[in-house]
């Protein structure tokens, strides 16, 4: 006698007989793979935890202030050791700006309204539509948050635009639009906080988490944001080049170190558009060795 042996094929009961798949487990599949697959983290829960993010950040932020001095030095610093390693100018770029008509407002008006919003936008989407990418984006945003702001403690630093060394223009403050004040009555930010630049290492992490999230052929469009943000941040003068590398290097490790869930939003939705279970497989392939045992 002839045993069979080979598993039944996907699809198939223990006959070798195709099944057809209900229509409802096809939309539950597609829903798994528009990123429905997994629930969402409580909302009020994720609003505290951003909250109290922004809340840190800007008392971190503030704790650095005061230190004019250290940070002037340490600007001088960084300019030389841009020279010494021949990075590009920064006045190059504000060349651009500067000789494009209304092109360096348009670029105050990035660095002033894109930053906050953009990195906002990007979480409720996620959070709406990619519930196990949202959960890895805010993680990784607030380890490189964090670290940021050990750094600007550690570190103050203040921007090219207030270096004379630089020969640069506070575009924000000569075109408009300015988030800053005067450094001495700004009670509100610390302007001695541009080593990491948080604009490029946020920017990075939306389009890195967009590009991971999405299929869309086009999806790597979406590192237009940081190269756009680069060039803003360095053309404003308020950032050192070497702001936006430290940037890149502190996200670098943080991807490494927080990986996505096993089971995100677009393998749960693989798993239940299955036609048939892994264990319903290995059960049909037990019923045909028994019944050619008999």
């Amino acid at each position: 006698m002839n045993a069979r042996t080979e598993p039944a094929p996907e699809g198939s009961d223990p006959l070798g007989r195709v099944r057809k798949v209900p229509s409802s487990a096809r939309r539950a599949g597609q829903a798994g793979l528009c990123g429905h697959g997994l629930p969402r983290p409580p909302l009020v829960r994720e609003l505290l935890l951003v909250a109290g993010l922004f809340l840190v950040y800007k008392l971190g932020r503030q704790l650095a202030t005061g230190h004019t001095g250290e940070a002037f030095h340490n600007a001088h610093r960084v300019w030389d050791l841009e020279r010494a390693v021949h990075l590009p100018g920064e006045g190059a770029v504000q060349s651009l700006l500067l000789h494009g008509g209304g092109l360096v407002h348009v670029a105050n008006t990035y660095y002033a309204a894109v930053h906050f919003p953009a990195t906002a936008a990007f979480l409720v989407w996620l959070y709406l539509r990619r519930p196990a990418h949202y959960v890895w984006a805010r993680r990784v945003l607030a380890a490189v948050t964090a670290a940021a702001l050990v750094l600007h403690l550690l570190l103050p630093l203040a921007p090219p635009r207030m270096l004379a060394a630089s020969g640069l223009v506070d575009t924000a403050r000569v075109y408009g639009p300015s988030v800053y004040g005067t450094p001495a009555t700004d009670s509100l930010s610390n302007q001695f906080a541009a080593m990491p630049s948080l604009h490029f290492g946020w920017a990075l992490m939306v389009a890195v988490g967009l590009i991971v999230a999405t299929r869309s052929r086009w999806r790597w469009l979406w590192l237009l944001h940081p190269l756009l943000t680069l060039l803003v941040i360095v053309g404003t003068a308020n950032h050192y080049w070497l702001d936006a590398m430290v940037a890149a290097g502190l996200l670098g490790p943080a991807l490494a170190a927080i990986h996505l869930p096993h089971r995100t939003a677009t393998t749960a939705g693989r798993a239940q558009g299955r036609l048939v279970p892994a264990q319903a497989q290995a059960r049909a392939e037990e019923q045909v060795l028994e019944g050619a045992g008999r």
